[in-house]
């Protein structure tokens, strides 16, 4: 019997706590769901805009290889303006770089080539949209701002590139001595078997000396 009494008066002294702090404890448990259930779903939208974003991208890459610049562009648009939380962003600014440059339309080239390089998170992207930007604005006229952009490192991958388009920029000038050591560095830095090689080793000749 003293066992049902204690048990009585844990019974009171809890139905005596709930009263008082039980609505606190309602509210702290529908905030903790709440927070796991929008936690849940902001994952799930982003997994979705994710995959959307790729399937886009594939859109864009294929379009591109088939020389459709109009559909390239509005895919490539589409992503950057819904898509542009994903990894899918900066690419597709590149994509869509490459194709109004390749098409002539060197200010909507820049414009995604400078997206590309504010936005971009790898540093393979990066480097790639300051060599690309460089030569657009190269073309346009800019060689003191191309060069500025070829400043600083380059990882490997992108040493010869960056110094074969310093070595133009050089000659174009008239530098002739610095054109001719950018376009040396390019060649060190090119694989033997590269198609570049023999590029670069006849704008080196041309250059004399």
């Amino acid at each position: 019997m003293a066992f049902d009494l204690e048990e009585q008066e844990q019974l009171d002294e809890f139905k005596a706590w709930w009263k008082q702090h039980g609505m606190k404890v309602i509210l702290g448990v529908t905030v903790f769901l709440a927070a796991v259930g929008g936690w849940r779903a902001w994952q799930t939208w982003q997994h979705n805009q994710a995959a959307e974003a790729s399937m886009l991208f594939d859109t864009a890459v294929q379009a591109a290889s088939m020389n459709d610049v109009k559909s390239a562009k509005e895919v490539t648009a589409r992503i950057m303006e819904n898509q542009s939380s994903t990894a899918y962003a900066t690419p597709a600014a590149w994509l869509a770089g490459r194709v109004n440059h390749d098409s002539g339309d060197l200010k909507s080239a820049r414009a995604q080539y400078e997206y590309a390089l504010e936005h971009a998170d790898d540093d393979g992207l990066k480097q790639l949209a300051r060599i690309r930007l460089a030569g657009i604005r190269f073309e346009d006229k800019d060689p003191v701002g191309a060069l500025a952009l070829l400043e600083g490192a380059f990882s490997p991958a992108f040493q010869s590139l960056a110094a074969q388009l310093k070595g133009d920029i050089l000659a174009e000038q008239g530098k002739t001595a610095d054109a001719r050591a950018a376009y040396k560095l390019a060649l060190e830095k090119l694989d033997d078997k590269s198609s570049l090689k023999p590029l670069l080793e006849i704008r080196l000749d041309g250059l004399g000396g």
